[in-house]
């Protein structure tokens, strides 16, 4: 088995200024952090030499876009990278704002809520073949998806009482510790849109690849993870579902009557124990669900016959999914809290509470609820978490700082690295995209890597010689 994937994260930009210091908007703060990348790549959309993309997506939001992996490992490593370069930019601003006469400190956090209500996402990409039937994937993948979140939500502050019950607004202001706040800007299971009206699945058909063989699976429902072992089970956990569904295997097919609804009780239920109906009138809950996805998906890694890359991965996603749910079903978390995050923010709030905090909305529960998220040095919660031990890292520092600048080995990601990296040292103006390498010259030559699964490509390479 073999199979692209990739994540796509939104960061967030705020400004904390001093007592009469003019505060700066996040429309100036990502001017600051673009600077650099518009004097190098003269647009705020580039593609880097590591294969990546970064731009600066609607509402200021700064997005990375990992190169296409076809290893679990990689994938961990290219994300991780991401966050590197987003804090050498957020230093090169933070520089830049004090050159300008402006004080306070600017932040990047890599969540997906603000503190207006806005949304904004960490999105999964996975290469699936054209022949499969998208209704049935989509059937059978919807389950999962929502109740996945007991076993990789971020854990979020939300309201007691559900956005999908218009009629209690009045008790909307109870609030709760819950899985993910993201649930609540889910308003379809399948559409093409992305923001009138979020799906789960985002059915756009967009493949970036060769359209006759494959489609790309646009996945928009999940939060963006700190923890690299939650990366690792989210993504681990939909790769080998769709392993399941791509090989066959006898999943049930009997999709939720109402999967909006559900998503948003299963953020709210800790133990896995809500009851959702599925559309042959029967009911299962979320713990019950996973379970036996889980015990469908070891067979697979059992016999290798699965397409996360490193075979050791693979049995740790299985082993972390396993250790989850016997967490959920004893309330014991001991064995996973320092791997899953909301278990350990769950944890550090209730630290919080414990020492004298006794609501949920207090100011202090909101500041270290941001503040697990916060990526800015010397300020951010959780990169201490990871240097203290008290937060599992997959991905080594040496790791992280070379995927700044090389990209995966074995996708078209390597070829589309390496135009990159020559183009520019050649001072030659390209154009660049997922699948296309062009010159912007008369002779305006151009390539389409059409198989992201080539690492090499003959005509590509002549054109990089030719520079």
């Amino acid at each position: 088995m073999a199979r692209i994937y990739g994540l796509e994260t939104e960061y967030g930009l705020a400004h904390s200024a001093g007592a009469g210091d003019r505060r700066i908007g996040p429309e100036e703060i990502a001017r600051y952090l673009f600077r650099p990348i518009v004097e190098w790549g003269r647009s705020s959309n580039v593609f880097l030499p590591n294969g990546s993309r970064l731009y600066l997506d609607v509402g200021s939001h700064p997005e990375y876009a990992t190169a296409e992996c076809d290893d679990l490992r990689d994938l961990l490593t290219q994300d991780r990278a991401g966050e590197a370069l987003m804090i050498d930019l957020l230093e090169q601003a933070q520089s830049g704002i004090e050159a300008d006469g402006l004080s306070g400190r600017i932040h990047m956090v890599k969540n997906n809520t603000d503190a207006a209500g806005n949304s904004y996402g960490s999105h999964e990409n996975f290469l699936i073949r054209r022949n499969l039937d998208f209704n049935r994937l989509t059937t059978v993948l919807l389950p999962f998806l929502v109740s996945r979140q007991l076993l990789v939500g971020a854990g979020a502050i939300i309201p007691a009482q559900s956005s999908f019950q218009p009629d209690v607004e009045a008790s909307r202001s109870e609030m709760m510790f819950g899985l993910s706040a993201r649930s609540d800007v889910m308003w379809e299971g399948l559409s093409s849109a992305t923001t009138r009206s979020r799906p789960i699945i985002n059915a756009r058909d967009e493949p970036h690849a060769d359209a006759e063989k494959y489609r790309r699976l646009h996945v928009i429902v999940g939060d963006s993870s700190m923890s690299t072992a939650t990366s690792a089970l989210k993504i681990g956990s939909a790769v080998l579902m769709l392993d399941l569904i791509e090989q066959g295997a006898r999943i049930p097919e009997h999709g939720l009557r109402h999967p909006v609804r559900d998503i948003r009780l299963v953020a709210r239920d800790l133990t896995g124990a809500v009851k959702l109906e599925r559309t042959d009138g029967t009911t299962i809950t979320p713990l019950n669900l996973l379970a036996d996805y889980r015990d469908r998906a070891q067979v697979l890694v059992d016999k290798g016959d699965h397409s996360l890359g490193d075979h050791e991965m693979a049995e740790y996603v299985i082993d972390l999914w396993t250790r989850m749910l016997e967490a959920v079903a004893a309330q014991d978390f001991s064995a996973v809290d320092h791997e899953i995050d909301w278990v350990m923010k769950k944890t550090l709030i209730d630290r919080a509470m414990a020492r004298g905090i006794d609501d949920l909305t207090d100011p202090r529960i909101s500041r270290l609820d941001i503040a697990y998220h916060d990526i800015t040095p010397d300020t951010g919660l959780f990169p201490k978490l990871e240097r203290t031990g008290m937060a599992k890292n997959l991905v080594s520092s040496e790791a992280r700082e070379k995927a700044k600048d090389i990209p995966p080995t074995t996708t078209r990601a390597a070829i589309r690295g390496e135009f990159v990296r020559a183009a520019h040292a050649a001072r030659r103006d390209y154009t660049v995209d997922w699948v296309h390498l062009r010159l912007n010259d008369e002779s305006g030559r151009a390539v389409a890597l059409k198989n992201p699964f080539e690492p090499t490509h003959p005509q590509a390479e002549a054109l990089i010689a030719g520079l």
